[in-house]
């Protein structure tokens, strides 16, 4: 099957501008061109334009997205370099997501803290109160945060 840009970009959720950079960065070098030179996108550059997001949205720059793709393009021979690409993403959007979990714990603890704040008229009632008054979930996080 076959779709322009603008149904692929609808697939795709993203702008279709987004689409023709990824074009002119060299990202698609198997893209069709129909009548007018318009883009003609198939299925497997729906799979493609899906990894290309997966790598992009891991943290990856415009050059290394170009280099896997010419990777994939040259076939088995480079399976080995691919590989060793997605470990090292997976291993980035680990200590992203450690991160982020950190933060969020933060965010729990000072949404606890301010609601008890409000609701007890002072912040001082909220620092004063004992270890087994501060709901479980979060009574670890009190000594990391508090300044």
């Amino acid at each position: 099957m076959t779709y322009t840009i603008g149904e692929t970009a609808e697939l795709l959720g993203v702008p279709a501008s987004t689409m023709r950079y990824y074009d002119k960065e060299g990202l698609l070098p198997e893209l069709s061109r129909g009548a007018g030179g318009r883009r003609v996108f198939a299925d497997k550059d729906l799979e493609a334009l899906k990894v290309i997001d997966c790598l992009k949205q891991s943290g990856l720059h415009i050059s290394e997205i170009r280099q896997f793709m010419q990777w994939y393009q040259q076939g088995d021979e480079t399976l080995e370099q691919r590989r060793a690409l997605f470990q090292n993403c997976r291993a980035l959007l680990i200590e992203q997501m450690k991160q982020l979990q950190r933060t969020l714990e933060i965010v729990e603890y000072k949404c606890w803290y301010y609601e008890t704040a409000t609701r007890r008229g002072s912040e001082r009632a909220v620092l004063d109160l004992p270890e087994d008054q501060i709901p479980e979930r979060i009574r670890g996080y009190r000594g990391r945060l508090e300044v």
